[in-house]
């Protein structure tokens, strides 16, 4: 039997990003963000409220990074969401991440994290609160890559987000391969 929850934006998985910057003195800053996606080929589109510091930052710089939070991580990405960067401006000495300027945006690479998106930014609508970034480099460990060269999800182990009970869950297990499962219906 099913079950009407009436209307709410369950959508699984939602990703753990990372969203980093730097503020007018330069000191780095990261924030948690749950809304998040990719809108074009080489473009993110984030929800993110105008009132974090991160945005602040962005809109000064012009830039950005994300990284995916991976399983390895998750106590400190979830803290970089609890505090707020406009009361503790500090915030990421506890983390103990090791952070690296990027050398294609005016932002920090939080190295720790496997995947790292360098992104420039495109807008920001102050009404919808949607910031785009168009990125401009991919920063990631190899070790996470395939013989490929493509991410493995079963070394990488990134998290997403289940809001509607606040629990955080790591994904890896490969259950299917696209564009061509599918062809066993035809």
């Amino acid at each position: 039997m099913r079950k009407n929850l009436k209307a709410k934006a369950y959508m699984y998985p939602l990703p753990v990003l990372i969203v980093g910057t730097y503020d007018e003195k330069g000191v780095p800053n990261a924030m948690n963000a749950a809304w998040g996606t990719v809108c074009d080929t080489a473009q993110v589109v984030l929800c993110l409220s105008h009132t974090h510091k991160t945005v602040q930052n962005l809109l000064k710089t012009g830039a950005f990074t994300v990284a995916i939070a991976d399983k390895a991580n998750v106590v400190a990405a979830d803290y970089v969401g609890v505090v707020s960067g406009n009361k503790v401006p500090n915030k990421l000495e506890k983390t103990g991440w090791d952070i690296q300027r990027s050398e294609f945006v005016d932002a920090p690479v939080f190295t720790d994290f496997p995947l790292v998106l360098e992104c420039k930014l495109v807008s920001y609508d102050t009404e919808t609160e949607f910031c785009i970034g168009e990125v401009v480099n991919v920063s990631v460990e190899e070790e996470i890559l395939r013989e490929d060269g493509k991410i493995d999800l079963e070394k990488f182990r990134p998290i997403c987000y289940a809001g509607d009970v606040r629990d955080y869950y790591a994904l890896g297990e490969k259950v299917g391969k696209a564009f061509s499962d599918g062809k066993k219906l035809i």
